[in-house]
């Protein structure tokens, strides 16, 4: 797949100035392109170079995302509105939303595990911070380096971090600050 040409090749789309047309995880390869003929190069482009080392390109295996129908030539892939590369979720519009509600529900798992502990031993607040920020903030920033986060999302994971300093602090969600 190194060996494919795709680094020279011109299809592909633009991030910071340079030209991505794929991306490789383990035995997966996502081809990108801005238009479909750009895209059906590198598909024959990929075909062709694994033939030469005895390779099959399995089309059964081949799952297609366009924002529009691809008409113009024939694949008998899978046309899909999302899929999964390297634990993320890819979808048409981008949408990240899914990716960062599901970290903040584990997030939110762990802290009430910790919390029930807390409860049932006598620890002080400076070691439940601490023990908090080690065991349930990674669980929720796992993987937040690919996130778009939006405005939604960012209070969203405001209002999670908030959440957590209260039960740590055994504040009541209807209690307010003195003025």
């Amino acid at each position: 797949m190194r060996n494919a040409g795709l680094d020279e090749a011109q299809a592909g789309i633009k991030i910071a100035g340079r030209n991505i047309n794929n991306l490789r995880y383990a035995d997966d390869t996502t081809l990108m392109a801005e238009s479909e003929e750009k895209l059906k190069s590198l598909l024959m482009k990929v075909k062709e170079e694994s033939e030469k080392v005895g390779l099959k390109l399995s089309i059964q295996k081949t799952k297609i995302m366009a924002s529009v129908p691809i008409t113009s030539w024939q694949i008998d892939g899978e046309s899909v509105a999302n899929f999964i590369l390297g634990g993320s979720k890819i979808t048409v519009d981008g949408d990240c939303s899914h990716e960062i509600k599901r970290p903040l529900l584990l997030g939110r798992k762990a802290m009430t595990t910790l919390d029930s502990i807390f409860k049932k031993q006598r620890h002080y607040f400076a070691n439940k911070g601490p023990t908090s920020q080690a065991m349930v903030f990674p669980v929720v920033m796992y993987g937040c380096e690919s996130w778009t986060v939006k405005k939604a999302e960012r209070q969203r994971i405001d209002t999670f971090e908030l959440w957590c300093w209260r039960r740590l602090l055994r504040v009541p969600w209807t209690a307010t600050s003195p003025s």
